[in-house]
């Protein structure tokens, strides 16, 4: 109980910390003047709103100079190449900007015009042009989205200062594995969040933020990874390394018998038998492998001494959701495999038919569609 009680406390901290900042309006009388409604004519200034401004859709192929009093500035979807620090001369409470969508290159953005900012929480630049990770940023940033860009750099120190940042995404760039050095996430004390699927990497990258909690490096060329991995990440507890060339040779001795996580998905890999775990783990997608057989003697976490009065169903393994599919694994399911995880609520295996369960199993099987 404790741990899914850990499980859902984290799952909404992330979502609070996404959100909560975005869709809070706070009119406070040190920030604007009432009556101070200066708008630039490319934009919408909501009379209700009065510290975002909306520029998004406008064509526009140069950021307006932002009023004192804006918090949230929304600029997405426009030809903007540059990023100069003229605009932002007066920007002093900016909280967040939104510039996803435009054709913003590194060339284009003026040293200091972001690192000026020294109130930016959120900053987004999806969908641009940059092939590398911008520098230098506020030391006060805690969330920087670069997903679909060009980035293939990340220059030594960039993090250096960024100790506030707790979430970090290189989705569907360019990354290889010269791209990091040991030293590179160096900085990043609070990171919780690193979303770097969708690129070239066929390693694991080297010394992680130790607060790491969600670990995504799906659609990558990952073989292996290096035994003792997750030791300077002891905080993980949701790792995807879907769509990768994982193999029983790649992983570590121990597997992934790592008592943080709670989540982990290693779908459409190579593997061809399933990895050794931990009992803390919830949730584990092994579909689309080569996996022929489960050998639950192999696979049960060995559970630690019971309290007294105390049985399995509170402290043993805790998986309660199981993901066989794309194997070549024939029903019927091992009778140990529901002795072993007494909290399966679902297996999904190919081509279930006609099983018949224990009467102590509330696992229900469900056929691949």
């Amino acid at each position: 109980m404790a741990t899914a009680i850990y499980f859902i406390i984290w799952v909404l901290l992330i979502t609070d910390m996404v959100w909560t900042r975005s869709v809070r309006q706070v009119n406070e009388p040190d920030d604007w003047t009432v009556g101070d409604f200066d708008c630039p004519r490319e934009c919408f200034c909501p009379p209700s709103f009065p510290t975002a401004l909306y520029c998004e859709n406008r064509g526009l192929k140069e950021i307006p100079a932002i009023p004192s009093r804006i918090w949230y500035l929304y600029l997405e979807n426009n030809l903007i190449e540059t990023i100069p620090e003229k605009p932002f001369e007066n920007a002093t409470q900016l909280r967040w900007i939104n510039l996803n969508k435009n054709k913003i290159t590194n060339y284009g953005i003026e040293k200091g015009a972001l690192s000026q900012l020294k109130k930016l929480l959120f900053l987004f630049l999806e969908d641009n042009e940059l092939e590398e990770v911008p520098s230098p940023l506020p030391r006060s940033l805690e969330q920087l989205q670069l997903a679909r860009n060009k980035v293939s750099r990340i220059p030594q120190g960039t993090f250096s200062n960024l100790e506030n940042l707790t979430l970090l995404d290189l989705q569907h760039n360019k990354l290889l594995d010269n791209a990091f050095q040991r030293d590179t996430f160096k900085g990043l004390k609070n990171l919780m969040q690193l979303n770097m699927a969708k690129n070239s990497l066929k390693n694991m990258p080297p010394r992680l933020p130790a607060n790491t909690m969600q670990l995504f490096l799906d659609n990558n060329s990952i073989e292996g990874i290096p035994e003792n991995y997750f030791n300077v990440i002891p905080k993980v507890a949701f790792l995807r390394l879907n769509h990768n060339k994982l193999s029983d040779a790649g992983l570590p001795s121990s597997g992934f018998d790592v008592s943080s996580i709670l989540d982990l998905q290693l779908s459409h890999n190579r593997l061809t038998k399933v990895p050794r775990i931990s009992a803390h783990l919830q949730h584990l997608h092994l579909d689309h492998n080569k996996i022929k057989s489960v050998n639950v003697s192999v696979i049960c976490p060995t559970p630690s001494a019971l309290p007294e009065e105390q049985d399995l169903f509170s402290y043993g393994p805790r998986l309660s959701y199981l993901r066989l599919d794309g194997n070549e694994i024939k029903p019927p399911i091992p009778m140990d495999l529901m002795t072993c995880f007494r909290l399966l609520q679902a297996v999904i295996i190919n081509h279930i038919a006609n099983c018949s369960l224990p009467p102590f199993s509330i696992v229900q099987l469900i056929s691949s569609i």
